[in-house]
C-alpha cells in the first residue's frame, strides 16, 4: 500500500510532511517562569540540532483544563506571550501554544507561529474557524472522544476559512476509567486526509484524573509509543519535556525527563532512516 500524498506545511526551515525527516515539538507543559522556559528551550534545541531534527518550542501560557481549581495554570495570556516572544527573539525558535477562546487568537497570532487547539476544544466550531482565519498554521489535537475518521470534519472547518496550513495531533483514545489507549491505525487513517500527522507521545501516557485532583501517568511507556508512531508514519513527534518532572507544576507524571531525550531521538532518527514514508508495504 503506497503512502498517501501529504501536503507539506512549511514554517521557515521547519517542514511538516517531509518523508525522510520528522519534526520535534517539545518543551515543558506550562510556562513556570521566564528563566526556566529559556533554559529548557535552549537545551532541547541543542539536542535536536545534534540529530538535525527541525524543532518547534512548545509551552502553554495557560492550562485551562486542569483537573482541580487549585492546579497551577501558568502566567496567563499577556505575560506568557511575552516570554514566548523572548524565546523567538533570543533563541530563534518557532513557538507553539494553546488558545482556549476566540478572544485569545488576535493577541496570540502576533507571537505564535503555530496556534494549537486543545483536545477538549477540537469540536468548538467558532474557535476553530477563528484560528483558521488567523492565517497561521493551526494544529488541532484530536479529542480523546473522537474516532480518527471524524478528524475530517475538523479539517473541513479550517479549510472553509481558506487556510490549508493544517496539522493534526493524535494523542490516544479514552474508554473511561482514567486510561488512554493508542490505536496506531489512526496514523495512516488521519494522514490519508492529506495533512501532516503529529503524535503526542507524552499526553498519550496520561491517566486522566488518575491522581484524584490531578492527572496521573505512566511515562515509562513514552519511548515505546514514540518508536511505534515514527515507524507507523507520524510526520512529527510532540513531547512534553522537563528537567525534573517530579518538580513540574503541570503534567509532571507524564513528561519526559531530559536524561532520556537524546537517546530516544537518536533511536527515532534511525527508525525514520530505514522506514521513510515514500515507499510501499
Amino acid at each position: 500500500m503506497a503512502s498517501p500524498k501529504i501536503k507539506q506545511v512549511k514554517l521557515g526551515k521547519v517542514v511538516f510532511g517531509n518523508p525522510h525527516h520528522f519534526v520535534l515539538i517539545g518543551g515543558p507543559c506550562v510556562i513556570e517562569n521566564e528563566s526556566m522556559v529559556l533554559h529548557h528551550a535552549e537545551r532541547i534545541s541543542k539536542i535536536a540540532k545534534k540529530f538535525k531534527i527541525p524543532y518547534v518550542f512548545k509551552s502553554s501560557y495557560d492550562k485551562a483544563n486542569r483537573s482541580s481549581i487549585k492546579s497551577f495554570r501558568g502566567p496567563g495570556l499577556k505575560k506568557g506571550l511575552a516570554i514566548l516572544s523572548k524565546v523567538k527573539k533570543e533563541l530563534g525558535l518557532p513557538v507553539l501554544s494553546d488558545v482556549h477562546c476566540k478572544e485569545e487568537i488576535k493577541p496570540a497570532q502576533e507571537v505564535l507561529d503555530i496556534i494549537q487547539i486543545p483536545a477538549f476544544l477540537c469540536r468548538q466550531t467558532d474557535l476553530i474557524v477563528a484560528a483558521g482565519k488567523s492565517g497561521k498554521i493551526v494544529n488541532v489535537k484530536k479529542g480523546q472522544f473522537l474516532s480518527p475518521w471524524e478528524v475530517q470534519n475538523i479539517i473541513h472547518k479550517i479549510e472553509a476559512t481558506g487556510n490549508k496550513n493544517i496539522l493534526v495531533t493524535e494523542r490516544g483514545f479514552s474508554f473511561g476509567y482514567q486510561n488512554l489507549v493508542n490505536d496506531f491505525r489512526a496514523i495512516p487513517i488521519i494522514r490519508s486526509f492529506g495533512y501532516p500527522l503529529i503524535f503526542d507521545a507524552t499526553h498519550s501516557v496520561q491517566l486522566p484524573g488518575g491522581g484524584g485532583i490531578a492527572t496521573a501517568g505512566v511515562p515509562e511507556f513514552i519511548p515505546t509509543l514514540a518508536r511505534c508512531a515514527i515507524a507507523a508514519g507520524a510526520d512529527a513527534l510532540f513531547l512534553e519535556i522537563h528537567e525534573n518532572p517530579k518538580e513540574a507544576l503541570s503534567d509532571g507524571t507524564n513528561m519526559l525527563a531530559f536524561n532520556y531525550l537524546e537517546k530516544l531521538l537518536g533511536t527515532l532518527v534511525e527508525i525514520r532512516r530505514v522506514a521513510p514514508l515514500n515507499g510501499e508495504i
